[in-house]
């Protein structure tokens, strides 16, 4: 796990000799501090000034790189699970690793997230099995982990619901009493660009502003809502919408782990010590479907996504790694056996998983059943059993 911090000056001879990214001509300003080619800035400025870095040992880049293998890894062989007909449905994060990886080890122990249904990697680095969701996309289970034992809630399919729940517990970890300190509790709300044109996410802006909740908003911005671009939910950058709600924006690479573990860790800091929320954009690209259900390439170009493939967050990675002499080939030769086990692993689990019965939906309702429930499971058992030696 990365344990740098992102405060502390990076070693000269590792990073360029930039203080800010340069601008380049048709791409957005962000916080970058590693290029698509794998050259390290030393810092990067955010909007308001503020200064990002990290100071990571070689192990920690190292495990970074791991992480994103790994986890990429992994829901390539859930959405094989899918296609062979193993999963109901699956939403993959390909492309976006290095903005969940990155926010992911970000998180300290104290502090709550709250996913959508794409946070595999964050989930992965919050030490969860990645067998939890496919139990809930196989149809089996409600998803299965302690959200108070990992600090990390269930998936939400309901795009942008999970905001504000984010903001209410938030809310509470302030009235308790939880922020002012280092180690004070701070929440992050995951969600995508598509979200921000819902309701819910706007309200849940209004009320962590007003009530200074130690709220960090991280929006995944793949560029596309389904099938809608961004320019069909939004007129400015994401990131500036922060400022009518009365709280601090920026934009963040998010195909750049170091960047994104570097401006969410300073988010988090500055929500636990009291601050108040933000919200970071963290610009990527969705390269595969939005669900196992979609097809892009009705609503897509092939030179589009090959531009976005020449900035891979796993081949900047290695590039970093390479140049740097921090990594030879027999360590990404071990990374790649690892992935290739635990994925042959979780593949086997997830078909050992058991069917339950479809009656046993009923109980864990309510803790302590009710009439209707009753009824309820009743009616379905008899309907069940009208099918005994039939055909169906």
């Amino acid at each position: 796990m990365a344990k740098g911090d992102p405060g502390v000056t990076t070693r000269g001879r590792r990073a360029a000799p930039r203080s800010k990214r340069a601008a380049v001509a048709g791409e957005p300003e962000l916080v970058q501090l590693l290029t698509p080619e794998g050259e390290r800035i030393e810092s990067a400025l955010g909007p308001d000034g503020t200064e990002y870095r990290v100071d990571f040992t070689d192990e920690e880049y190292r495990g970074l790189y791991r992480d994103l293998v790994l986890v990429r890894k992994l829901d390539a062989e859930a959405t094989a699970l899918q296609r062979q007909g193993e999963l109901g449905l699956w939403a993959s994060l390909l492309g976006q690793e290095a903005a969940q990886v990155g926010a992911g080890r970000a998180l300290r122990t104290q502090d709550m997230a709250f996913p959508t249904y794409r946070e595999h990697g964050v989930l992965y680095c919050r030490g969860i099995d990645p067998i939890m969701p496919l139990g809930l996309f196989r149809g089996v289970d409600q998803g299965g982990w302690d959200p108070n034992e990992f600090k990390f809630n269930m998936y939400t399919i309901v795009i942008g619901a999970q905001t504000l729940h984010a903001a209410g517990y938030a809310m509470g970890v302030a009235m308790d009493g939880k922020t002012g300190g280092d180690d004070g509790e701070a929440v992050i709300a995951f969600f995508g660009d598509g979200a921000t044109s819902q309701g819910d996410v706007n309200e849940s802006f209004v009320w962590a502003s007003v009530f200074n909740a130690p709220l960090v908003f991280f929006c995944q911005n793949n560029q596309y809502a389904i099938s809608e671009p961004l320019e069909r939910q939004t007129r400015v950058p994401l990131y500036k919408r922060a400022a009518g709600f009365g709280f601090p924006g920026v934009r963040v690479d998010g195909n750049d782990v170091l960047a994104s573990y570097a401006v969410t860790r300073h988010a988090l800091d500055n929500a636990r010590h009291g601050q108040g929320p933000s919200l970071i954009e963290a610009y990527t690209y969705r390269m595969g479907a939005h669900t196992t259900s979609d097809d892009p390439t009705r609503y897509r170009i092939a030179s589009e996504v090959e531009a976005w493939q020449a900035k891979d967050p796993i081949a900047r990675m290695k590039a970093f790694l390479t140049k740097q002499q921090i990594a030879d080939e027999s360590f990404f030769t071990e990374v790649d056996e690892q992935a290739r086990t635990e994925s042959v692993h979780l593949r086997e689990r997830v078909l050992a998983m058991p069917d339950p019965e479809p009656v046993t939906m009923f109980d864990h309702v309510y803790p302590n059943g009710s009439p209707e429930l009753d009824e309820q499971r009743q009616q379905f058992s008899k309907y069940l059993a009208s099918f005994e030696g039939s055909a169906h």
